[in-house]
């Protein structure tokens, strides 16, 4: 993602909206006038579909407020603008014996987008989601004031804030607190399982014992066969790290997709074969183990011109196992393939978010090249199966989401939109609480 590029990471829809800066935002803001249409903050773009989009309306660009506020070093507790980078935040850190306690899958966040989404790791089982490592944040409304936000001041906001995308106004700053490890490195550990019925047998075990837990599935193969990787933080290793933006790269946007069956199905093998033939045990960098694939920037191009839609569900524990059958078998009988497909359990932390994605349960993570009514109607399909069985959708995976799906999801949406700012709006919200909301009255009043 580069200035000037508005896509979000899936790339579905062509982004060319109106974009402001954030001093003339907070101009606007400040001085309690609203811009024409709406406003939404714009990250780095790592969301898949349109909850960081506003097509009709305004976005603001944050990524230029970046700055690293303060740390301290006894508590762990580093305060940010709301644009700086997990990779920014990991750098600072790292030479006092901290990281941040919950990372996603890639460092090219901003800490603004990780709290707005309420992100979630390897390690949801011991630490919760993003939101419950957030102290407090400075949001700024279209009152013209700044909130300062914690669990014990302006609590409706903190709440709505936390997993809200952005819609209640704009974060100026946050203060997170850190966990303290003994250094960068991890110790993986790759457990091959034959099918889904060995990894459920083995999943809880595996996150009782470890830090991080997560599962990668060959989703082509009928038995759900795959490799469990677990990892803790060495003991002794880099405390320190260097900044990498990928040495390898997908300069141009082919023509189509090159992540077909063959393709994956030769990955797939190859994927099994490399990660059985390393040692069973191997001590790895942060950035292996964490983000890998952060070494190839812009892979998202390989999934051709008309973008990739990931799906991800969560389900509760009770019958996870028949209900990802189900998911990945729907996938196989549509002839579509998922290039990354994971799976790994929640566990019972809560968020502090009205709207957190994760749940108690398991999830489940698939992506498709986009091939219009095929994909979507293959989709469909996945939402119902996770909604049947009692779980969610992804919001913030989502670019077609249906608005009963959304509610079903989260039926406390309405929490959310009563904290809105008036001011702002994205096209994922404007798409689902829109067509919900009666009259689709827009005119919603801050629960302070």
């Amino acid at each position: 993602m580069t200035a000037g590029d508005y896509h979000s990471f899936g790339r579905i829809r062509p982004a060319t909206p109106s974009v402001i800066e954030p001093p003339e935002a907070i101009a606007t803001l400040e001085t309690e006038n609203a811009a024409k249409g709406s406003l939404l903050a714009f990250g780095n773009g790592r969301s898949y579909g349109d909850s960081c989009q506003n097509m009709s309306g305004v976005i603001v660009d944050m990524r230029a407020m970046d700055r690293i506020l303060s740390f301290d070093p006894q508590t762990g507790i580093i305060e940010a603008e709301s644009g700086a980078l997990l990779r920014d935040i990991i750098a600072h850190a790292a030479p006092f014996g901290f990281f941040p306690a919950v990372v996603p899958g890639t460092q090219y966040v901003t800490l603004g987008g990780a709290i707005a989404n309420d992100i979630h790791g390897k390690n949801h089982h011991r630490r919760g989601t993003f939101g419950c490592h957030v102290e407090s944040f400075v949001l700024l409304r279209s009152d013209g004031r700044r909130h300062v936000c914690s669990a014990s001041r302006n609590g409706a906001l903190f709440r709505a804030t936390i997993g809200g995308m952005g819609l209640t106004g704009l974060m100026l700053s946050a203060s997170i607190r850190l966990m303290r490890v003994p250094s960068l490195d991890i110790i993986e550990k790759a457990t091959p399982f034959r099918d889904l019925r060995e990894f459920f047998d083995i999943a809880a075990q595996a996150d009782t014992a470890n830090e991080y837990a997560v599962a990668w599935i060959d989703q082509l193969s009928a038995g759900g066969r795959g490799i469990l990787l677990t990892g803790n933080h060495a003991e002794s290793g880099a405390r320190t790290t260097t900044r990498s933006g990928g040495r390898l790269s997908v300069p141009i946007q082919p023509p189509f997709t090159v992540l077909n069956h063959p393709f994956l199905r030769v990955f797939n093998s190859a994927y099994q074969w490399k990660k059985c033939r390393e040692k069973n045990v191997r001590h790895t960098g942060y950035r292996s183990f964490f983000f890998p694939l952060d070494k190839v920037r812009n892979w998202n191009r390989l999934y051709g011109p008309k973008g990739l839609f990931q799906h991800q569900s969560v389900m509760p524990p009770e019958g996870a196992s028949g209900v990802v059958e189900a998911l990945l078998a729907t996938a196989r009988r549509s002839g579509q393939g998922s290039f990354l497909t994971v799976l790994k359990r929640f566990g019972a932390v809560k968020s502090p978010g009205l709207l957190s994605f994760p749940r108690a349960g398991y999830t489940l993570t698939l992506d498709f090249p986009n091939r219009g009514e095929k994909t979507l109607s293959l989709l469909r399909l996945l939402d119902r199966i996770a909604i049947d069985a009692g779980g969610a959708v992804n919001p913030y995976k989502d670019a077609r989401m249906e608005a009963n799906v959304f509610a079903a999801s989260f039926p406390n949406w309405r929490q959310l939109d009563v904290c809105r700012d008036p001011a702002f709006m994205s096209d994922f919200w404007r798409r689902t609480a829109g067509s919900l909301r009666p009259n689709n009255e827009n005119s919603m009043q801050a629960a302070e």
